[in-house]
């Protein structure tokens, strides 16, 4: 079944795909076929994401582990020809995942959206260039796996300060606060960010 973007899903044999209320942002549910032994799941086809329109050149697997519930990373991204898509997957523990529309023009500029992601429901998040990202872990020991589109270029990287009042976003911390590096800390709020992305509809 052909999904369009008004609340339909594309569906494959292994996986659904979803689009999300933010232009080019996609949900993605691979299948877990599982028995006495365990499970097995095909975790990523190219071909089924070309057919929901999800056209990226994958380079570089990168692989996080937290130990502590509150570790906060983020808000994320690379500019110029070091944008960045991202694919991102959570086989162990729990994240909110936070991605704010930064493309502007973008009917939904500035806006942002709070996905789960945990290896019960077993979803990936597929972040378009023009995307900031981030996560915080809810329980020990998360690991966070995503694919980019791009490699990791240190003079490239930007972001969005995570506690931007402007955006408002709940990152379910605990009481203790977020763990998170000082880098992090010391960006900019959107209103003074620079203009990097200009939105074009595109889906990828």
């Amino acid at each position: 079944m052909v999904c369009t973007l008004h609340g339909f899903c594309y569906h494959f044999a292994n996986v659904e795909v979803e689009p999300l209320p933010l232009p080019g942002a996609f949900l993605i549910k691979p299948v877990r076929h599982g028995d006495s032994r365990g499970f097995f799941s095909e975790t990523f086809r190219a071909q089924t994401l070309l057919d929901a329109g999800i056209e990226v050149p994958w380079v570089q697997d990168n692989h996080a582990k937290s130990p502590a519930p509150g570790t906060l990373r983020g808000l994320h991204f690379q500019i110029g020809e070091h944008a960045q898509a991202k694919l991102v997957r959570v086989p162990r523990g729990a994240v909110v995942d936070v991605i704010v529309d930064i493309r502007k023009g973008s009917p939904t500029f500035a806006q942002h959206l709070v996905i789960p992601l945990n290896e019960e429901n077993w979803h990936q998040l597929y972040v378009p260039v023009g995307f900031a990202h981030g996560y915080c872990t809810l329980l020990p020991d998360t690991e966070v796996q995503y694919k980019v589109s791009t490699y990791y270029d240190p003079a490239s990287e930007r972001g969005v300060l995570w506690n931007d009042p402007d955006l408002a976003i709940d990152w379910q911390l605990p009481a203790s606060g977020p763990l998170i590096a000082e880098r992090d800390q010391a960006f900019p709020r959107l209103r003074d960010l620079g203009s990097y992305f200009d939105f074009s509809g595109a889906t990828s």
